[in-house]
């Protein structure tokens, strides 16, 4: 049986936890990862958990998109993360339903919404919320909200993520070495 988008997730995480359970904190955020390992290998991987903040997100009616590199574990992709990653529309509805959502998961002071791409961290996780009006690479991302799929939780909460097309061009699109390396790993998960 092939597993569940949220299984894949949570099979991920425990892994991540598993083999960081040694490591010594660094003082290398999220932010300061690089272009090809990525922020596994930043302090963000220590403790990772991103699903008190992905319940939050559906408690507080958010409409967000993962993307990045949860997403491509929920598609099937083997590579550890450090964040998570969001994509939103950037209306004023759904700045609050983050808002509401980054305090629901720990945030004491969220973070200006008024920008393409701001920094955040909540309890277990941290990334970047992203919206269309990012330079994209010259992609146009705004569709990735309308054909996101969907995975239902069993315990009554459902995780938007992008669509493997989707987040294929997004990769490409970025261009990093781990970009490209994921992107073909995610290309070869489709055959």
């Amino acid at each position: 049986m092939t597993p569940t988008a949220l299984t894949r997730l949570r099979q991920a995480v425990s892994r991540t936890q598993n083999t960081t359970r040694d490591r010594t904190a660094t003082g290398r955020r999220p932010q300061d990862a690089d272009d090809l390992v990525g922020t596994f290998a930043t302090d963000g991987a220590l403790g990772f958990d991103p699903f008190p903040f992905l319940h939050a997100l559906h408690t507080a009616g958010s409409h967000a998109v993962v993307i990045g590199q949860v997403a491509g574990i929920m598609h099937g992709s083997t590579e550890l993360t450090g964040d998570l990653d969001l994509l939103w529309d950037g209306t004023p509805a759904q700045a609050r339903a983050l808002r509401e959502a980054l305090v629901i998961a720990g945030c004491a002071e969220p973070p200006d919404l008024d920008h393409p791409q701001v920094a955040y961290q909540v309890t277990g996780v941290s990334g970047d919320l992203c919206t269309p009006a990012l330079a994209w690479g010259g992609l146009d991302v705004a569709a990735s909200l309308t054909r996101a799929v969907h995975a239902d939780d069993p315990s009554g909460f459902t995780v938007r993520y992008a669509a493997l097309d989707d987040l294929v061009r997004m990769r490409r699109a970025l261009g990093r070495p781990k970009d490209h390396r994921r992107a073909d790993e995610l290309e070869r998960l489709r055959t």
